[in-house]
């Protein structure tokens, strides 16, 4: 199979300077402010994004070295597949945030929500249409019983090589 190879347009900023005590999702990061620097050369690429409330981030997990595919995740201690997690230390190290987009300054994206260590790698950004995405119900597998601990939780050592 080939390789695939991405390169990075931009950088995203956040307070937190290292992966632990992150938040492990966006929903526990609220009103947390960052930006996204955009290189220059994909501008133009943030034309018409100013009108959407939320968009999608798609960043590389830079921090992360190797992976397992079993995992204890932020909300469990027991070893679960890491398909079936958002943990980072994955096959490929990719993640994915939905952030509330507040301003568009040429090319920084002032955005909310940010629950990314500062200085990641940003691979895409698209806009979050929920209306085009699957309608519920949703079943949350093992996270049934544990979605209502999210707000509190922080990462910490558990993914660090």
């Amino acid at each position: 199979m080939e390789s695939i190879i991405y390169k990075p347009i931009g950088v995203i900023r956040s307070p937190f300077l290292e992966p632990r005590n992150v938040p492990v999702q966006p929903a526990a990061a609220r009103g947390i402010e960052g930006s996204v620097e955009i290189l220059p050369e994909f501008r133009e690429g943030l034309a018409d994004l100013e009108g959407f409330s939320h968009i999608v981030l798609v960043y590389h997990f830079h921090m992360t070295r190797g992976f397992s595919l079993l995992v204890k995740p932020f909300l469990d201690d027991e070893l679960r597949g890491v398909f079936a997690t958002r943990a980072p230390r994955r096959p490929n190290p990719i993640g994915l945030s939905v952030v509330r987009l507040v301003a568009i300054d040429a090319t920084t994206v002032h955005v909310r929500d940010v629950d990314i260590v500062d200085r990641t790698p940003l691979l895409d950004v698209k806009p979050h249409v929920p209306e085009i995405e699957p309608g519920g119900p949703h079943a949350l597998g093992w996270l049934s019983d544990r979605v209502g601990k999210l707000a509190a939780a922080r990462s910490d050592d558990r993914f660090e090589n």
